[in-house]
């Protein structure tokens, strides 16, 4: 199959935001790549032009677009005032649909822009009747529903700061959340349904109220109830917003919680709307017409991605329960989706379930379909251009909690290369770096942006002296934010993610990333999964260990070989993983990330309650098998398989 799976429809490029914008910002002659060193070289030029093109309504006039551009510190339009949720429902058609739900507990339905209006503007009345004002916290422990977005816009509409947690997750994973930010009040469901099944909330809802020292406002879910009784207002009264600055706080995010306490990641209300309506306008070039939907869970950070299309005057659709199956395909052709997307995870389980998703259904409206959390399969890039025409746009994105936006894959005019992510995002300064600080091109290297982008965290919730947010993304290179990752931008521009900078194995001075053993044991239908490790050992070169979730078969000495000649061809014979071990499952955040540090922290004798909050992940269960087949390994592994001196 060709390196190149799609090319940009010429005619459709013509019409797209980023050709006008480009026009409009002197620069119809650039191509992506120029557009983008443009956009980095002059970083205040690029962004007064987005602001302009995309109708940032200021209600204050900024005095300049960088007042800093320290790092972190950058101060964004400074003296800029504005309202996040006054751009997401102004100057829409009422009568036409915002938004499309299906939820196993809720049923099938859909929104009109003037219901999202009249919603949003009755909580709003609640939360103020509640006490919630500018600079107050509103927690919400709700699923992914039309109530929960409009209970966000009225949080943002008041300058209240939001924050939310899935109720997938347990009590305790909640309460290390919300009790750093002391909410004022805690929006909770009653519970939800998941494959069919009810799951009772209560009793943990009035659990979160009670530890986090905060009113619960009660929403009836498996009852039927809503919102409780005398908390919502006037549906008939118009909404009404507060403007902040740039500056202000516009909700707290939360990373997964896997290696200690999650932290409390907070962005402002200016540098989130540039960047989401960038992301939807010129990088995915989303129009009213379109109809947007993302798996996911109000836990994690796709739901706060997903208000993007929102911002354009495009739909969401949105969905609550259990993707499997066929589900999401169902639902992309009952509501006319014309933008899909899940995990990497999601996307490679239905590859090797065999899934055929336009058999007996019309999904003639797709026009995209998205991938993100972890690295997307070649394999699997292959299975969409055979399942779906060759003008469907395979876009393959990186961000971040951490960013709330895309650092590269979106670019509407670049093509699809199969294994490789799109180039990096306009604005966005993303390099790979050598170990000391030289840019690398065709290498792989530590993925860093050198120059501020809007949507950088303004902190931590309480970390005043900022010195947990420097540890976590300016200390390696100081002034540079570092993310953790290993990339390779390709001489054409794209992008190759090879897995987490700090998951990298290093053999005899040959280091890769354990995303590149994944790739290899693509080619093994029996492997389901697998999470690679590397053990220290001071006595030897260390011991790669490598468990696999196998698809009903048993681990036996063929497939162990196989294993092992699959990474030595597609990796290196330094590679070979020393233990081969078979677990039921392997835990995964609830957005479907692997969690390999913690595993190897775990293997090298740490406390599971100290690397892992078992509440936040979508399998807690994993964590116990992987710790029985683990026991084997003690006493230490035997770093016998790898044969380093006819490597």
């Amino acid at each position: 199959m060709t390196d190149v799976l799609w090319r940009p429809d010429p005619a459709r490029l013509r019409d797209a935001a980023l050709t006008r914008f480009a026009t409009a910002a002197g620069r119809a002659w650039a191509t992506y790549d120029e557009l983008w060193r443009w956009s980095v070289d002059d970083l205040e030029g690029f962004w007064a032009s987005a602001a302009e093109f995309l109708g940032v309504r200021w209600h204050a006039q900024p005095s300049a677009v960088l007042g800093s551009r320290a790092m972190p510190g950058a101060e964004w339009f400074p003296g800029g005032r504005l309202s996040f949720a006054e751009h997401v429902l102004t100057g829409r058609d009422p009568d036409a649909v915002a938004v499309q739900f299906r939820s196993e507990a809720a049923g099938n339905g859909a929104w009109t822009w003037a219901d999202l209006r009249r919603e949003t503007s009755r909580v709003r009345h609640g939360l103020v009747a509640a006490g919630v004002g500018a600079g107050d916290r509103v927690a919400a422990y709700l699923p992914n529903l039309p109530q929960t977005l409009a209970a966000f816009l009225a949080t943002a509409s008041l300058g209240a700061i939001w924050s939310a947690a899935a109720p997938e997750f347990g009590a305790d994973a909640v309460v290390a959340r919300f009790t750093q930010i002391a909410p004022t009040v805690l929006l909770a469901v009653d519970g939800y349904r998941y494959k069919g099944r009810a799951v009772d909330r209560e009793q943990e809802a009035r659990e979160i109220a009670d530890r986090i020292g905060a009113r619960r406002i009660r929403f009836g879910l498996l009852d039927g109830t809503g919102w409780e009784a005398g908390f919502t207002g006037d549906p008939d009264a118009p909404p009404e917003f507060v403007d902040v600055a740039v500056d202000h706080p516009l909700w707290g995010l939360y990373s997964s919680g896997t290696t200690g306490p999650p932290k409390a990641i907070v962005h402002g209300h200016g540098g989130v709307l540039l960047e989401l309506l960038k992301t939807a306008v010129l990088q995915l070039d989303l129009r009213p017409e379109d109809r947007f939907a993302w798996y996911t869970t109000t836990g994690w950070v796709m739901w706060n991605i997903q208000l993007a299309p929102l911002l354009a005057g495009a739909s969401v659709v949105l969905y609550d329960g259990h993707p499997g199956g066929d589900t999401l395909w169902e639902l992309a052709a009952d509501t006319g989706i014309t933008v899909l997307g899940a995990s990497a995870a999601w996307l490679e389980a239905q590859r090797k379930d065999g899934a055929q998703p336009r058999a007996g259904r019309d999904l003639s409206a797709l026009r995209a379909i998205g991938s993100t959390g972890s690295p997307l399969p070649a394999e699997c890039y292959d299975w969409v251009y055979t399942e779906f025409p060759a003008d469907t746009w395979l876009v393959s994105i990186s961000g971040g909690t951490d960013i709330v936006t895309p650092f590269l894959g979106l670019a509407p005019n670049v093509p699809v290369y199969r294994g490789e992510l799109g180039p990096p995002a306009l604005g966005v300064d993303l390099q790979a770096w050598s170990p000391d600080g030289r840019p690398l091109r065709g290498e792989v290297g530590e993925m860093v942006v050198a120059a501020p982008m809007p949507s950088m965290p303004l902190g931590f919730w309480g970390d005043d002296d900022g010195q947990r947010l420097r540890a976590s993304y300016f200390e390696h290179f100081p002034g540079v934010w570092a993310h953790g990752d290993w990339l390779e931008l390709t001489p054409r521009g794209t992008g190759i993610i090879t897995g987490r900078s700090d998951a990298t194995i290093n053999r005899g001075g040959v280091r890769i990333g354990t995303g590149e053993i994944y790739q290899a044991l693509a080619s093994i239908p029996e492997v389901a999964d697998a999470v690679a490790v590397d053990i220290p050992r001071p006595e030897t070169h260390g011991a790669i260990v490598l468990f696999v979730v196998l698809d009903g078969v048993p681990l036996d000495e063929a497939l162990t070989t196989r294993i092992r000649t699959a990474i030595r061809r597609g990796c290196s014979p330094r590679h070979v993983p020393d233990e081969v071990l078979a677990v039921a499952d392997l835990p995964r955040t609830s957005s479907g990330k692997k969690l390999e540090v913690p595993v190897k922290r775990l293997l090298m004798g740490a406390e599971p309650d100290s690397v892992i909050s078992r509440d936040s992940l979508a399998n807690p269960s994993a964590i116990d098998a992987v710790l029985d087949a683990a026991r084997s390994l003690i006493p230490p592994l035997r770093p016998a398989h790898t044969n380093l001196e006819n490597a």
